[in-house]
């Protein structure tokens, strides 16, 4: 007769982290910094889960592990298919929200190649951003960083600023390109960047970049459509293509 043994599964706790200070882009985008609970670590590219009211939501970290706080980039999505972000929206500078102790996720930087091609829409610059931040304080070389970042809107860039500027004291490190869907809307009026979906000039950038499968690893990161028209069109040339896809709906 065998007798068998139940264990019982503990979920790590949760902890409460303030919220330290915010910013707001357009209506429906801001950014947090967080209080980092002590012991907490994770590797550039990886996310965390926080929550309000009981709700909760993994969120891409745009900080680098060796900064003091964790940032992140939030998308308001309305009821009904947002939970957490209007209970987000609505707090302030001292609030706290939960967060679990570990973050996660294999969306990370690979260092096997030396060119790297990050692909993103609005919230999906987010690990990048944490990649290069940390690649520079590191003092690492031997890679180029090629961005393509996509919007509807040229305010929804909010990380823009900052790439333009590290791709201007690294030109040998750092190409940035960001374009916009909706050129002639009212709001883009005056945009003189790149226009189009950014899954639609991928293939442009490439062959302008003279990037190729045999060195080249390519990454997409945001919207869904996004991600499996860039895998579409890169993986039939040979490219090897890592994604990380940004759901609209709160999960």
């Amino acid at each position: 007769m065998t007798t068998q043994t139940r264990r019982r599964i503990r979920r790590p706790k949760l902890a409460d982290t303030a919220i330290l200070k915010r910013k707001d882009f357009t209506h429906d985008l801001w950014t947090i910094w967080l209080e980092k609970p002590e012991g907490f670590t994770f590797k550039p590219g990886q996310y965390c889960t926080i929550g309000s009211e009981g709700v909760e939501r993994a969120y891409s970290i745009v900080s680098a592990p060796y900064e003091e706080d964790l940032e992140l980039f939030i998308e308001l999505v309305p009821p009904p298919d947002g939970n957490l972000t209007p209970l987000l929206y609505n707090l302030k500078d001292g609030d706290s929200v939960t967060i679990r102790p570990r973050a996660k996720g294999i969306f990370v930087f690979d260092p096997s190649q030396p060119n790297q091609l990050f692909v993103a829409t609005v919230t999906g610059v987010v690990p990048y951003i944490s990649i290069i931040r940390q690649y520079l304080n590191d003092g690492e070389t031997g890679h180029h960083f090629y961005i393509l970042m996509g919007a509807s809107y040229h305010d929804e860039f909010a990380y823009d600023a900052e790439l333009e500027q590290l791709a201007a004291e690294h030109p040998d490190m750092i190409t940035f390109v960001p374009t916009i869907s909706r050129p002639d809307e009212e709001p883009n009026a005056g945009w003189a960047g790149e226009t189009g979906r950014v899954n639609n000039i991928v293939e442009k950038y490439a062959e302008k970049w003279e990037l190729i499968p045999e060195d080249t690893i390519v990454y997409a990161c945001g919207h869904p459509g996004m991600i499996e028209d860039v895998k579409d069109r890169m993986i039939s040339k040979g490219y090897d293509v890592r994604e990380e896809r940004f759901w609209k709906e709160d999960e």
